[in-house]
């Protein structure tokens, strides 16, 4: 296990009295509150409670681990194991910065099962007596994965020798597969709904503490002035917290607002959103009978619309009481391509790249007119921030969080100031000293898949030096594993994989009536075509700080990988593909639109702009690292680096 700095046991009494609230003035020091967003915790080290079997035995650490293999990370969107080590590096960052106050964002674990539960408590509880930290948590598409508990498993844990292992809740959810080894069965790995989530994770926001100055529910009986603790026991029952998502369908809804420090409020939404797959003979009970939460509030505005009257009523509580009020949930409230969503889905010809999960434009007008003005989400794994302003000159701010379980890896400060001010920074988790704990086992799995003549992982993932490293390497294998093949056009796909960064240059200025494959397949036929481009091109550099050999050292791969790379991370890969980098494409960009044809009929010239112009629009987004917001208007500005 990551190794805890030495404890510091400290002794306090707390007194309070529990008084009527009364507006304040907040003349409070500033209060720094991190978020930090799909851990996807998985307990690598965790035991099972119902079975012997252990995982497989590492050399390097003399522990028996139980991780999924590589094969399975590099076709995810996430990390699944070396994230282990992420959180606790983030976790003790936080503790040597004195954050007392961390909010999870949902996608706490990987999917809610009972190890991982059970494994993130003790986590918790560690940080919780050692470094006098509070923690509060919302939910996510991952945990729960539906209301109520259900059989789960998988066929890709890794076994002995580099195999790959299946585990699962019981023997009738196993999946027939081509594994040699035969399938582990725990209780332990079993999806768990909110009871099993709540049963584990209640003192972390989702039940009201002593301490907490105020804690409510859509569901609660009594407002900020006639407050008391005893109050919100009474109304913390999960049975206590229940709607019909359409008739006859019951089901939790774990959202509260507590105020753990004076003057600020913390709203945890519940926007998961389980709409029944069968409402006509179907079983309200059946777990399998709920589609998937990840769509967010697209499907809040329609099916959870108690929550929309609840927000509005603790934001005027909070007006009315001189609260500071930050939202978080699971769900981005405002479109996180920067604005590219339209041209993306013609670019991807539909709701491909998780689209469909782009809240529409009403989600964050109604959160606004509710009074909403900072919202924290996560759920996309990037660093991105969006912003709306309406007719009425106020602005709502949606920040996303990072995951740690993916490029880049880091989390968000938000301190606020008692000038009205909320300061937001942006904190990577670059170097990990133990993120390489488990090579050793992922270097059977390679020798297992080579030797059997399976399709291979690049090796060189595991001469990365840093966590980071592994991140950049781990999305340029999804990208080149997941991401082409799945998403992308496959003629468009092929075209770029095989085009020079120098033949990008000369593309504008070849025959627009000619199709770009006809040209590039019969370079001999169209060999004065081509000398032409270059010529024009020439003479588009001159007026350019740029020359031809600024577009010999790079491939189009790599400008895909680097589309990826700030659509994940914004502004903060920048410093991973570099300023000079960077402006060569958008000189490319912007020379491209000035010099093609407007009347495109070539789908491979189509594509190129579409790439083009969404890639620009990532790259012209709202600040991402460090900023700050005016909480009375929403007014976004950037604070200059250093």
């Amino acid at each position: 296990m990551y190794s805890f700095r030495p404890i510091v046991f400290i002794i306090y009494f707390v007194v309070t009295s529990i008084i009527a609230q009364k507006p304040v003035s907040i003349d409070t020091q500033d209060i720094q509150i991190a978020f930090i967003a799909d851990i996807h915790f998985q307990d690598i080290y965790g035991k099972f409670s119902d079975t012997d079997y252990q995982g497989v035995f590492n050399n390097k650490t003399n522990k028996f681990t139980l991780l999924r293999t590589m094969d399975a990370q590099l076709h995810s969107t996430r990390i699944f194991n070396e994230n282990y080590f992420a959180l606790f590096a983030a976790l003790d960052d936080m503790a040597a910065k004195g954050i007392k106050f961390v909010a999870l964002p949902g996608d706490f674990t990987d999917d809610g099962q009972t190890i991982h539960l059970r494994g993130l408590q003790q986590i918790l509880q560690t940080y919780s007596s050692t470094y006098d930290m509070q923690f509060f948590i919302t939910t996510g598409n991952h945990d729960p994965v539906g209301p109520f508990a259900q059989e789960s498993g998988k066929s890709d844990f890794m076994g002995i020798n580099g195999q790959a292992q299946g585990i699962y809740s019981n023997s009738k959810s196993s999946n027939k597969n081509d594994n040699k080894l035969p399938n582990i069965i725990s209780e332990d790995i079993k999806k768990l709904g909110y009871k099993g989530i709540f049963s584990h994770l209640k003192p972390y926001g989702f039940s009201p503490q002593k301490n907490y100055l105020f804690w409510a529910t859509p569901f609660s009986n009594y407002k900020a002035d006639n407050y008391t603790y005893d109050k919100a026991l009474a109304n913390a029952p999960l049975e206590k917290r229940m709607y019909d998502i359409v008739p006859g369908y019951t089901i939790p809804d774990a959202s509260y607002v507590v105020e753990p420090t004076p003057n600020v409020w913390l709203l945890a939404i519940d926007a998961n959103v389980y709409i029944p797959k069968r409402t006509t003979n179907g079983n309200p009970l059946n777990p399998k009978n709920y589609g998937s939460a990840s769509i967010g509030y697209n499907n809040v505005v329609t099916h959870k619309k108690h929550l929309l009257t609840w927000i509005e009523t603790i934001a005027n509580e909070a007006k009315r009481l001189n609260k500071t009020l930050i939202a978080f949930s699971h769900y981005p409230i405002i479109d996180f391509n920067d604005d590219a969503s339209e041209t993306l889905k013609s670019f991807f010809n539909g709701n491909k790249w998780q689209l469909e999960r782009v809240p529409n434009e009403m989600v964050a007008k109604l959160l606004s007119e509710a009074g909403i003005t900072v919202h924290v989400g996560g759920h996309m794994h990037i660093n991105d921030t969006g912003i709306r302003t309406f007719s009425n000159e106020k602005s709502i701010v949606n920040i996303q969080t990072p995951s740690i379980a993916a490029y880049i890896p880091g989390y968000k400060i938000l301190k606020i100031k008692p000038n009205s001010t909320i300061e937001v920074n942006t904190i990577t988790i670059n170097k990990i000293p133990n993120f390489n704990e488990l090579f050793p086992l992922y270097e059977q799995e390679y020798t297992f898949l080579k030797e059997n003549k399976l399709p291979v992982w690049n090796y060189d993932i595991l001469k990365t030096n840093s966590y980071k490293d592994f991140t950049i390497f781990h999305l340029k294998e999804l990208v080149r594993l997941r991401f082409l093949k799945d998403d992308w056009d496959s003629n468009f796909k092929n075209f770029m994989l095989n085009i020079s960064a120098e033949e990008l240059l000369l593309l504008p200025y070849l025959n627009p009536e000619i199709d770009l494959q006809t040209m590039f397949d019969n370079k001999e036929l169209y060999k004065t075509d081509w000398k032409t481009a270059k010529d024009k091109a020439r003479m588009a550099l001159k007026k350019s700080e740029f020359s031809f050999h600024d577009f010999e050292q790079w491939t189009a791969f790599d400008l895909i990988f680097d589309f990826y790379r700030i659509r994940n991370a914004d502004i903060l890969a920048i410093d991973d593909i570099g300023i000079k980098q960077i402006s060569i494409y958008q000189w490319l960009f912007k020379n491209y639109n000035l010099n093609i044809s407007k009347k495109v009929t070539d789908i491979n010239r189509q594509k190129l702009t579409e790439f083009y112009n969404a890639f620009s629009k990532f790259l012209n987004g709202s600040p991402s690292n460090n900023f700050i917001i005016d909480y009375k208007t929403g007014k976004l500005t950037k604070i200059e680096s250093k």
